[in-house]
């Protein structure tokens, strides 16, 4: 099987043409560090039209995902990149909806994340106030002083797996930096801490816009870089990058 390694902000994929047909084990094999390829996930990529691609994404444990923020900008980036699509503009078929997506001059991608929205009110788990926000897959954001200070392989988890959550959830551990700036650390559903979320940054700054008087544009630093997050009423756009690591066969 041909693969395509690709990163968004140090958040990793094996990108693989589709269809596939790939178990959990089979996805938990590729994505091992170790004994495998090594990636946060498996993206799927299908060509539908010459301006539409089809995108599916699995996390580490092989649980499918219904959206990943920085898989679509990579995704996109490698359908312009191979010219699979006319132009540098397309639409990424996702299983929330489709995503209008552009290659910018510098490489980076403008992409169409979903439509964020709070879909409960604040909840405290694990002693920690939770904002839960929907990107089209379920978050919960943590405000604290400083994220570096969070044990993340401790409240990480049981925040994922409450009660609260029955799909579990993304959780960002976020602190606001300014006006229009915050910083955060990511734990990703059947993942575990990850360099970035392009999903999670969104839910990030929404929450941070909501309930901390941020205001948009935000850009959200993470330990894999900066994202920029924009609105334009209800919809939430991303700008960042996407790369091609290197290319081989499993």
């Amino acid at each position: 099987m041909d693969f395509v390694k690709m990163e968004g902000l140090g958040n990793d994929f094996i990108v693989v043409a589709g269809p596939v047909d790939l178990d959990v084990a089979s996805i938990q094999q590729l994505c091992d560090r170790r004994f495998g390829i090594g990636g946060d996930g498996v993206l799927e990529v299908s060509r539908v039209d010459r301006s539409r691609i089809r995108m599916r994404y699995w996390n580490a444990d092989g649980g499918e995902a219904e959206m990943c923020g920085n898989g679509l900008r990579c995704l996109a980036r490698l359908a312009v990149l191979r010219g699979w699509v006319e132009g540098s503009s397309l639409i990424v078929d996702t299983a929330v909806g489709p995503m209008p997506a552009t290659v910018l001059d510098d490489g980076s991608v403008r992409a169409l994340v979903g439509e964020p929205e709070v879909t409960a009110g604040p909840t405290e788990i694990a002693g920690h106030v939770v904002h839960p926000i929907s990107v089209g897959n379920p978050h919960g954001v943590v405000f604290v002083d400083d994220p570096e200070t969070v044990d993340l392989a401790v409240i990480g988890p049981q925040i994922e797996h409450d009660e609260f959550f029955p799909d579990r959830a993304n959780v960002e551990f976020a602190t606001v930096e300014g006006l229009a700036s915050i910083r955060a650390r990511i734990w990703e559903r059947g993942v575990g801490e990850t360099m970035a979320s392009g999903t999670g940054a969104t839910a990030a700054a929404y929450a941070a816009i909501q309930y901390r008087e941020v205001e948009a544009p935000c850009t959200v630093r993470v330990p894999g870089g900066s994202l920029t997050i924009e609105l334009e009423g209800a919809q939430a756009w991303m700008v960042g990058p996407a790369n091609v690591v290197y290319e081989g066969r499993v």
